[in-house]
């Protein structure tokens, strides 16, 4: 592989939360970063440093050719609005693994909790058994299976699981963005869909990010199929979340129930409601992924301080206002000054 290939990196879902975040942190450390996007010449504004190549993910063809010249394929794409996970979340699983064998690329997965049911709680490890109760779970687990398989003949793949996403990029189907918070509106009551007593575990995007390059950085000595979870921000209680929000815009806003009675109804006219009701028993019980494995490679995961991370993202989400922008801003232009 040459020096070029080792540091060009394609990025499926680069206009994702995880997958921009991810492109971002290997910028900054110099790699060559090209992004696949329906729409390339648009995507170009927003992010002009990447080298955007108008394809599908859904296409073999636009895949490979974007990958031709690559070391490292990060898969963070996903359908929009939870929309026909059952017939697309595969077939681009299988074009980018064919891509990554073709080239010789390495692969990475941001991965969640989903693949896991309740005989896996309340901590799962890397090795846990993998028996999902939802729909969703069950491609999460048949996408690790063929993950697994590709490594079993030579296509190199990380993965790291963590906790619900939060921060700056975040989709509008995050539980920090849909749930506790009202995006481009002050916070007056968080919706807090914690029960109290009940642990939680969340992922802020620039942490997970800054975990995946440290882990790229040092994959020529990891296993085929290295596999590590993350700590993240572990909410101890249910409650730490809603008041770390309640502090960061001045203690007024009230902590409420997040309406759960309303999901069965929901569930019947929109999809993301019927995606909440399935996952729905990750809030019954504490959830909490160990980062053993993750600190044993890297010596310590990269945490932001909890305040800090949701600053940034209710910036970003446009719910606090002009006097908390400009310096939250500065944190996300800065964020390695958090990373560990």
């Amino acid at each position: 592989m040459s020096s070029e290939m080792k540091t060009t990196a394609l990025i499926l879902g680069a206009t994702g939360g995880i997958g921009g975040a991810v492109a971002r942190k290997l910028l900054a450390r110099g790699w060559r970063i090209r992004a696949l996007n329906r729409d390339a010449a648009k995507a170009s504004s927003s992010e002009p440093a990447f080298e955007w190549v108008q394809g599908d993910a859904m296409n073999a063809g636009d895949v490979l050719m974007a990958a031709e010249g690559v070391g490292l394929i990060v898969h963070a794409v996903n359908p929009p609005g939870y929309r026909d996970w059952e017939t697309l979340v595969l077939p681009m699983l299988d074009n980018t693994i064919a891509a990554a064998r073709a080239v010789g690329a390495r692969i990475v997965l941001p991965g969640n909790v989903y693949n896991f049911g309740p005989d896996a709680l309340p901590a799962p490890t890397e090795e846990s058994p993998q028996h999902p109760v939802t729909k969703k779970g069950a491609i999460r687990v048949e996408m690790e299976k063929r993950l697994k398989a590709a490594s079993q003949s030579g296509v190199g793949v990380i993965m790291v699981r963590a906790g619900d996403f939060f921060g700056p990029g975040t989709t509008a189907n995050s539980w920090f963005s849909s749930g506790l918070v009202t995006p481009g509106k002050p916070v007056g009551t968080i919706r807090n869909p914690a029960r109290r007593g009940i642990g939680h575990q969340w992922a802020y995007l620039p942490d997970m990010a800054e975990t995946i390059a440290q882990l790229v950085e040092r994959a020529d000595r990891l296993p085929l199929f290295a596999v590590y979870h993350m700590e993240g921000f572990w909410d101890a209680d249910g409650m730490q979340m809603a008041e770390a929000i309640k502090r960061v815009v001045g203690g007024k806003a009230k902590i409420g129930n997040f309406p759960w009675w309303i999901v069965p109804l929901a569930a019947l006219f929109v999809p993301v409601m019927r995606e909440i009701k399935e996952m729905r028993y990750l809030w019954k019980v504490p959830v909490r992924m160990r980062n053993t494995r993750l600190t044993a490679e890297l010596g310590k995961e990269p945490q932001t301080p909890i305040d800090e991370a949701v600053r940034a993202s209710l910036v970003a989400l446009g719910c606090l206002p002009e006097p908390h922008r400009q310096a939250a801003a500065a944190l996300i232009g800065h964020p390695s000054q958090n990373a560990g």
